[in-house]
């Protein structure tokens, strides 16, 4: 135990709290942007961020990953700030808390292991363009200058690590840049210029909404909507940065942290939150690892904005842009061309089809749902294909089954028996197939029961044990008088 949390909290102390720094100066924008979105006063985001990051770095389930205030949660809250106001917006944020506990209970994580490859490269690249588009508007025709800090903070990022290992070079970007904004008072826009930033810690309070089955009616389906994408992201998030670090993340872990930081956040004015790639590869390309990072993240965030109130709103947005440039670009897989022109088209396909819906609709859950929803349609077209074979002498006929008898393809399965036979001995073999459904079962119920109306001899053969079971359960010829025996 006490092992177990020396490796996640000081197994790499100086790295950690750099890249803290590094997180924490990003989350700012991010977060006061995220609360414009969601239609909520800078604060609520910048309250959620701390709280959320804090929190998780105790009771997450994958070290090194960062979770605050995100776009994707706040486009859902938009609806219930308008139409309710704020109290039901925190009210919302702890029932969502709630059901990812309950979530987390149910073993839900094991969902992952049904979202495809394809899929997730969809995701990753769909994210990374995200991360890109949103901060075209912090640079895209404004002024010249813009540009140049733009262009610099990019050189700083992309070559200062070649030479300097010590200090994560986003940070030497930003304060190097905004020192030089300062003093030659350059015209930028900054920080400051997104919303007011209130130099005062969260307070606890209960929401002021009244307890009855009518909130619950309201802030339900929004509470399920949060859970259900908060947790897809972040459950994807983590399986990201278990790839970059080459580590293995407790899931449902992570889901029930997801659920208490987002019921404590509620308490103290945030909204609800989850796992954030962009400022999660930051950290790790900055050198964080464990638990550590995060804590600092949320703390530095804090402290920025209490004691370094009056600093933080000077910085310049163009270098956190060009930061966050940076990082759409690492974070796209530049494998995926030659991905497209090698795998098969079905996967090329689905991961094509997740990369639009998520850019469509800037909404991850939408695209990965939708690749998933493709893939599994791909995948029973693939196996639905069933091979029927026959041998046939004066004294028997012999009818081989090949492939998967289910739902998708009991109908070619039908099309390949001869029913107009007639007076005939007739052995079905399944040795090479499985039933898998009351489909395939109604499928032979019907072969079967045609041919024997037609004065034929029927008997089933080669069943495997589960085929074999299903049959037995369900299936009509056996409880008929018919001249047809199973074996």
């Amino acid at each position: 135990m006490l092992e177990n949390i020396k490796t996640e909290w000081f197994s790499n102390i100086r790295g950690d709290i750099l890249s803290g720094i590094v997180v924490a100066l990003a989350l700012i924008p991010e977060a006061i942007a995220f609360s414009i979105i969601a239609g909520v006063d800078p604060m609520v985001g910048l309250y959620a961020s701390f709280c959320i990051a804090v929190i998780i770095a105790f009771v997450g389930g994958r070290p090194g990953m960062i979770s605050a205030a995100t776009g994707a949660m706040a486009l859902l809250m938009l609806p219930l700030v308008k139409e309710h106001g704020l109290n039901y917006l925190f009210a919302a944020t702890i029932l969502t808390g709630v059901i990812q506990i309950l979530f987390s209970i149910l073993k839900v994580a094991k969902v992952m292991k049904f979202i495809p490859r394809a899929v997730m490269i969809g995701f990753v690249n769909s994210l990374a363009i995200l991360i890109f588009m949103a901060q075209v508007p912090h640079f895209l025709g404004i002024s010249n200058t813009t540009y140049i800090f733009v262009a610099v903070t990019l050189l700083i990022v992309y070559v200062l690590p070649r030479f300097i290992k010590v200090i994560p070079a986003p940070l030497i970007a930003i304060i190097s840049l905004t020192a030089v904004a300062l003093f030659t008072n350059f015209e930028l826009r900054t920080v400051g210029d997104l919303g007011n930033i209130s130099r005062s810690l969260p307070e606890f309070f209960i929401p002021n909404v009244p307890f009855s089955l009518e909130t619950l009616k309201i802030i339900f389906p929004y509470s399920i909507a949060l859970a259900i994408v908060g947790l897809l992201e972040s459950l994807l998030t983590a399986t990201i940065v278990d790839d970059m670090t080459d580590t293995e993340s407790n899931k449902n872990k992570e889901a029930r942290g997801q659920g208490i930081a987002n019921i404590v956040t509620g308490f103290f004015g945030g909204m609800a939150g989850c796992a954030m790639i962009g400022q999660s590869v930051i950290n790790v390309k900055s050198g964080g690892r464990g638990r550590l990072s995060t804590f600092v993240a949320g703390i530095f965030l804090i402290f920025l904005i209490i004691v370094l109130g009056d600093l933080v709103v000077q910085i310049p947005m163009p270098v956190l842009a060009g930061i966050m440039i940076m990082v759409s670009i690492g974070t796209f897989d530049w494998s995926t061309f030659s991905y497209i022109k090698k795998a098969p088209k079905a996967d090329a396909t689905v991961m094509l089809v997740t990369m639009a819906i998520v850019i469509a609709t800037h909404d991850l859950s939408k695209g990965v749902i939708a690749g998933v929803i493709l893939s599994a349609i791909f995948f029973v077209a693939k196996i639905s294909k069933i091979q029927v074979s026959v041998k046939k002498d004066k004294a028997l006929t012999i009818y081989y089954v090949k492939g998967q008898l289910f739902f998708a393809s009991v109908d070619n399965f039908i099309e390949l028996i001869d029913l107009s036979s007639e007076g005939e001995n007739i052995t079905i073999d399944f040795s090479d197939a499985h039933i898998w459904d009351d489909s395939g079962v109604g499928a032979i119920d019907k072969v079967v029961i045609k041919l024997r109306e037609n004065k034929n001899n029927v008997m089933i053969t080669g069943l495997n044990s589960s085929s074999k079971r299903i049959v037995d359960r369900i299936a009509i010829y056996q409880n008929t008088n018919a001249n047809v025996t199973a074996h």
